[in-house]
């Protein structure tokens, strides 16, 4: 049986991942080659396109993390589960919902959707 809360918590700790090389064996063992990202404001296809959009998101809140927020939950083939993202000890002024479809245990796509998100970010 798949276990939603480890992969939850492994896609949390990949943006969080800062060292190049680690979020690359990251993605090789928790996505498909083909995987897929996209939400309001970005889309990435395969490891290549997605460790580019985390780079990205580094970049832009070099001080924020992710972290999760409540418990995941899935059935099937299906995971959901909501983030935040900010600075560490306080409310995270970003949040979001993503929802997940697996294969074989792994990611193959992400659609996400951006919940909160003030005017300044």
């Amino acid at each position: 049986m798949t276990d939603i809360n480890m992969i939850a918590k492994s896609y949390i700790e990949l943006w969080n991942e800062r060292i190049p090389s680690r979020r690359r064996e990251m993605l090789a063992t928790a996505w498909t080659a083909d995987a897929s990202y996209v939400d309001p404001l970005m889309s990435g296809e395969g490891h290549d396109g997605i460790d580019a959009l985390i780079d990205g998101v580094q970049q832009r809140f070099p001080d924020f993390s992710f972290r999760l927020i409540g418990e995941p939950n899935g059935f099937g083939d299906r995971l959901r589960f909501c983030w935040g993202l900010g600075p560490d000890g306080v409310d995270s002024p970003i949040k979001g919902t993503d929802f997940a479809v697996l294969e074989d245990g792994r990611i193959r796509s992400i659609t996400g959707f951006l919940d909160q998100v003030p005017q300044s970010a």
